[in-house]
């Protein structure tokens, strides 16, 4: 069965289309496309999948209005999306937010595709999109906790509206930048990196042991030279949290348009 995975963020609908092969589940189309661009879900989906999708799941963060919108693109293709929730404990990951079910639901997914790729292992899940999320898993699968920073975008935003006359265009990762384009860029990115490596020594040290980092997002290229942290750039490290999710017994990852409300939120 094919199976269409949304990720809905702040910023950008991912999508990808999932079918099966012989080593098991391999996207075999994907995209993504600004929020303003949503109505254009459907004909990508049938001009890049060649056909539709049997099943649908998904996490959102951009709110109600944009999940209705997707939700109005699903009914052309005759699907109704299962959108998943952070759970207290799913998929060999327990949840240790105060509030399960407020961590949001992109982190959650990532969080399982982190555990289903190194089940035995700590894992430094840093995720860099409009915000960047850094969050630790545990070597027995409890997620531990993470923080919350303000993304390059965020970041540079900032910067132009307490700044008088701040407008540049984005700038180069240097070692010593000598513009205030480049000034910009590396300054965000060491932050970024500071933050990370911070969390990252503090998961060694509870673990006794250097953790895997992973990572993902949109914008995770312009960290890489900045990092300074043995890592894996894992692109679809939510959609492969969303397939794990989708293969729990008893979970209906989709049914026709015209079934019950229950597969929707």
């Amino acid at each position: 069965m094919d199976l269409l995975l949304l990720d809905l963020g702040n910023t950008r609908l991912k999508w990808g289309v999932c079918g099966r092969a012989q080593a098991g589940p391999a996207l075999r189309a994907h995209g993504a496309m600004p929020l303003e661009a949503i109505e254009t879900l459907a004909d990508a989906v049938r001009a890049q999948a060649g056909g539709t999708p049997q099943g649908a799941i998904g996490c959102a963060v951009a709110g109600t209005v944009a999940s209705l919108r997707v939700q109005a693109q699903l009914d052309e293709l005759g699907l109704r999306c299962h959108w998943i929730h952070s759970l207290p404990q799913q998929c060999g990951v327990r949840n240790g937010y105060t509030l399960p079910g407020t961590l949001g639901a992109d982190r959650w997914a990532a969080l399982i595709g982190a555990r289903r790729r190194h089940p035995r292992e700590a894992v430094l899940i840093i995720s860099v999109g409009t915000a960047v999320t850094i969050d630790c898993l545990a070597a027995d699968g409890r997620f531990l906790g993470g923080v919350i920073l303000p993304g390059f975008g965020l970041m540079l935003r900032a910067l132009e509206m307490g700044t008088a006359g701040l407008k540049v265009p984005e700038g180069e990762l240097r070692e010593f930048p000598n513009s205030t384009s480049d000034g910009l860029m590396t300054g965000g990115a060491l932050a970024i990196a500071g933050a990370a490596r911070q969390m990252h020594e503090r998961l060694n040290r509870l673990q006794q042991h250097p953790p895997r980092v992973l990572l993902t997002g949109g914008a995770a290229p312009k960290l890489e030279l900045a990092l300074g942290l043995p890592h894996s750039s894992v692109e679809h490290l939510v959609f492969e949290g969303l397939l794990a999710i989708a293969s729990e017994p008893g979970l209906a990852a989709a049914a026709p348009a015209g079934a019950g409300r229950g597969y929707s939120t």
